[in-house]
């Protein structure tokens, strides 16, 4: 009777996780949406802001800006807006890096103290002067056409902003590229919908216009400036042709710095603007409901699913049932040493489920600011 019971929960809680996700691989496969929905205009070229947060990123910002002036775009119509807070000799090196070059213009926001990264992009945001604004990681590398897409995109009068995926892993953690696979085709297929929910901090692209203030203690900063420009009105679009490259670990604990961090911004933002769930066309009765679901419900499930699977063997099996939760070790063990094969993708999904778990039981908890560390580890998979 004992087990029929677990069993029986344990059905429950696969078919229920599982429904949500059938359903959106239907919609993909009926509706098959490829590339970005906008009418781009490759003809167009409006003046251009260039927002780069820095924190004692004295190793790399000066890649980071000779990146940017390769861009295939014309400086002259470009401004580089550098908002930053270090205590290393980054300062120094923005300066002299544009001291002696006429495009493009720098404008150059030092501040005393680091007060969030939300709050100085707000300030930086405020400062830009051009049309269009991008938002960029100094931590990250992006294609010399992606600017080009990016206004191409902008010049359909519904689409207000756009952001690009990641097209290659620096340092080749398999379980990112795995989950970054997987994202890319959920936001092409709600971007054709509607809007996409997630924003990408390698690289995000904003009308001017469209830009509002972002809350002084987000950590999902880009997300929330496009969920805003939805709520305001626009649409907001992934376009997988927008390309960058970003590092990530695969190693399962190294992980949880980089992507619980980001989870519990995302989970915070929903929580805030859960009152757009049913309105916004499809962005509010399809899209938000099924991030709902990925983020905040399915988690839960998962968790309870592997713990009944754990408890279920050991019940049957009794000590032979303890192979159930080292075959679970085995699985985390290959699968952050990227030797899972065709279920690779399969992991890097668990594992992105146990940190948006770990997210809500911290955000429960009260932490989470709007400052952030560091990684050393990846600045030198970015060198």
């Amino acid at each position: 009777m004992r087990l029929r019971r677990l069993l029986s929960a344990l059905t429950g809680l696969v078919g229920l996780t599982g429904l949500p996700y059938l359903i959106y691989a239907a919609m993909y496969v009926l509706k098959s949406p490829r590339g970005s929905p906008a009418q781009k205009d490759y003809d167009t070229e409006p003046t251009v802001s260039v927002v780069l947060p820095t924190y004692n990123e004295e190793r790399i910002v000066e890649s980071k800006l000779a990146g940017i002036r390769e861009w295939d775009y014309p400086m002259e119509k470009v401004e580089v807006v550098v908002v930053d807070s270090s205590d290393d000799a980054t300062p120094e090196i923005v300066r002299e890096f544009f001291a002696d070059r006429e495009a493009p213009e720098l404008v150059f926001i030092e501040e005393t103290e680091r007060r969030g990264l939300a709050v100085a992009l707000n300030e930086a945001y405020a400062a830009a002067s051009n049309e269009v604004v991008v938002k960029t990681d100094c931590d990250s590398k992006v294609a010399e056409d992606a600017l080009r897409e990016a206004v191409a995109n902008l010049a359909d009068p519904e689409v207000e902003a756009v952001t690009g995926r990641n097209a290659e892993v620096l340092g080749g953690s398999e379980v990112e590229r795995g989950y970054r696979d997987v994202q890319a085709r959920i936001q092409t297929l709600e971007s054709h919908l509607d809007s996409t929910f997630i924003f990408h901090g390698p690289f995000s692209v904003f009308e001017r216009e469209s830009i509002v203030a972002i809350d002084e203690d987000s950590i999902a900063d880009d997300t929330e400036l496009a969920l805003k420009i939805r709520k305001n009105g626009g649409r907001v679009v992934f376009d997988p042709a927008i390309r960058y490259k970003e590092a990530s670990h695969s190693e399962f604990r190294k992980r949880r710095t980089q992507k619980d961090r980001r989870a519990m911004g995302l989970l915070r933002l929903l929580w805030r603007q859960r009152g757009m769930l049913g309105g916004y066309g499809a962005y509010g009765s399809v899209v938000l409901p099924f991030n709902w679901w990925f983020m905040g419900v399915s988690p839960t499930l998962v968790m309870a699913g592997v713990g009944l699977a754990v408890l279920g063997a050991v019940v049957v099996a009794g000590p032979v049932g303890l192979a159930a939760p080292l075959a679970l070790a085995a699985f985390v063990g290959l699968g952050e040493r990227d030797s899972l094969g065709s279920l690779q993708s399969a992991y890097a999904l668990f594992d992105t489920q146990v940190s948006l778990f770990r997210a809500a039981v911290k955000l429960l908890r009260g932490e989470g600011d709007g400052t952030w560390d560091v990684d050393s580890e990846l600045r030198e998979a970015f060198d």
